[in-house]
């Protein structure tokens, strides 16, 4: 590397965060190796222990009715659909007996925007659930959901949160920022939030010390001028955190899972990310952002080979287990993994296997 790449390398280097114009430049005339190479220098700086980490927890679609319609989910129903249900309490029971059965103590609880589903009933089921399993963690409801809700209630993203926060709530995902672009969200998702309102939601849930986590969904309409633009925001918004707040605990970098989708159906031009472009992108996520501790790696979309790359390239983290996964696994994604071939996956990549909660506190 000469010229300018060299400086911009040595910059992320020092974790010192490269403008839009320089990210650009460092993604267009940077090779993958050595992209790859500048995010593993990264991430030992962040994470020195040969240390990846894991969790054991449950994806529960509390119900598949949705009034988004995105176009890349094959998951949602509408109310004429026969096979719509909105999960009973005794279906949370056997799912989270199996979950404490497999040592996990999570729970990433989602279910879309229904237009029945009130916040009176998501405080009721985090009450129930948590008076049942009063140990359980509920890392439960995005953005979006929590938009749908506050103003179906009429009430302030604080307030709702507030009384989920009262209700059980432990801390927030990251669902449904797929591009934070709202040129790219009205075309694939234009019921959901815009890309400012996601924000807004992330930063009142920082305010209030709830942990979240953030991703992207990529390789559909959007331009690398757009991904760039959304590291930035989610980096701008973490760099505004109260200090007491963890903010953004993690990044999840995802591509497009479309098979038999109606955005393939209406873009048919869009490839499937190849595995280079994946790791480039998530190398690049582990150098744009270095102020969000831990990158996690996407086995689910693609594959245990191309996530033990990924640990070499900026990740130090595997993610869940996946008990349970109804979304990208009905786009054409159908990896699975226990705890058993998760730690031999990390061991094989040369790293200590290490499970932890949605803190990353170590268990």
């Amino acid at each position: 590397m000469i010229g300018l790449s060299h400086e911009l390398y040595q910059k992320a280097l020092k974790l010192e965060e490269l403008s839009y114009d320089e990210g650009l430049y460092l993604y267009n005339n940077i090779s993958l190796a050595n992209i790859i190479c500048l995010a593993h220098s990264i991430r030992k700086i962040i994470n020195p222990q040969n240390v990846v980490t894991y969790i054991i927890d449950r994806n529960i679609n509390l119900s598949n009715l949705c009034i988004s319609n995105c176009l890349f989910c094959n998951f949602c129903r509408t109310k004429n659909n026969t096979d719509s249900y909105i999960l009973r309490f005794d279906e949370y029971v056997k799912k989270i007996d199996e979950l404490y059965s497999l040592g996990g103590r999570q729970i990433l609880l989602q279910g879309g925007i229904h237009p029945d589903i009130d916040l009176k009933f998501y405080i009721d089921l985090f009450k129930k659930l948590k008076n049942k399993y009063p140990d359980i963690k509920l890392h439960a409801l995005g953005p979006a959901e929590i938009i749908f809700i506050s103003k179906n209630a009429n009430l302030s993203v604080s307030n709702v949160l507030d009384k989920l926060l009262e209700a059980g709530l432990d801390s927030l995902p990251g669902a449904g920022a797929e591009i934070l672009s709202d040129r790219v969200r009205n075309i694939i998702s234009p019921v959901k939030c815009s890309s400012q309102e996601w924000l807004d939601v992330m930063k009142i849930a920082h305010q209030k010390n709830i942990t979240s986590s953030a991703t992207m969904m990529f390789g559909h309409i959007e331009t690398i001028n757009e991904r760039i633009e959304h590291f930035i925001k989610l980096r701008n918004l973490q760099n505004n955190k109260p200090l007491s707040s963890k903010g953004f605990i993690s990044f999840t970098l995802w591509p497009l899972a479309g098979k038999d989708t109606r955005l393939l159906n209406r873009f048919p031009h869009i490839k499937p990310v190849s595995n280079s472009e994946f790791l480039k992108m998530l190398a690049f996520s582990r150098i744009m952002l270095p102020n969000i501790p831990n990158i996690q790696t996407s086995w689910i979309t693609m594959g245990h080979e191309i996530a033990q790359i990924c640990l070499h390239a900026g990740a130090n983290d595997m993610s869940s287990i996946m008990i349970e996964e109804n979304v990208v696994s009905q786009a054409g994604k159908n990896n699975k993994i226990n705890v058993s071939i998760m730690e031999n996956i990390i061991r094989q990549a040369g790293f200590i296997p290490q499970q932890r909660n949605q803190q990353y506190d170590p268990l």
